[in-house]
């Protein structure tokens, strides 16, 4: 696997004779946008941190109103990649009756939070230095109002 960063790229396929897999980084946090807002999620921030830490290159913060929301925006998360058969989740933690739900997808890791905790754990001001990108930026039309903005309790 290599890693080309200009382009945040993940090239994958060891082998000489079979063609070279591509997953787009930028394509998976889309995938991801769009499955939390069919589910209702809101105060979408969608940060890039390529470059700034080897641990991801996206982080997709959002919001559910109830636990079980967060449960239902995770699960649909999860479910939409698990419905192509070239990707595979890394995991999950949290889950039915939790206040933050995370999601690694290797690259990007996604965080649903409970509105309180979202401003207890501050991921949007530990990375307030990165660039965010909005939906639009990424292909994503007709976004709800209510799935954009700024979180904090």
């Amino acid at each position: 696997m290599i890693l080309d960063p200009t382009t945040a790229t993940i090239h994958t396929g060891n082998e000489p004779d079979r063609k070279e897999n591509t997953i787009d980084t930028q394509q998976i946090v889309r995938i991801a946008a769009e499955a939390a807002i069919e589910m209702k999620a809101s105060e979408i921030t969608i940060i890039d941190v390529r470059g700034r830490t080897s641990l991801c290159d996206w982080f997709l913060l959002c919001n559910g109103s109830s636990s079980r929301q967060l449960s239902a925006i995770a699960d649909h998360v999860l479910k939409t990649f698990k419905e192509d058969p070239n990707f595979q989740s890394v995991g999950m933690e949290g889950g039915s009756g939790t206040k933050w739900v995370l999601i690694d997808l290797g690259d990007v890791i996604v965080h649903v939070f409970d509105q309180h905790m979202r401003g207890y754990y501050d991921l949007d001001g530990l990375w307030i230095d990165a660039p965010r990108v909005s939906p639009d930026e990424l292909g994503i039309e007709d976004v709800p109002p209510e799935a954009l903005g700024f979180a904090l309790p």
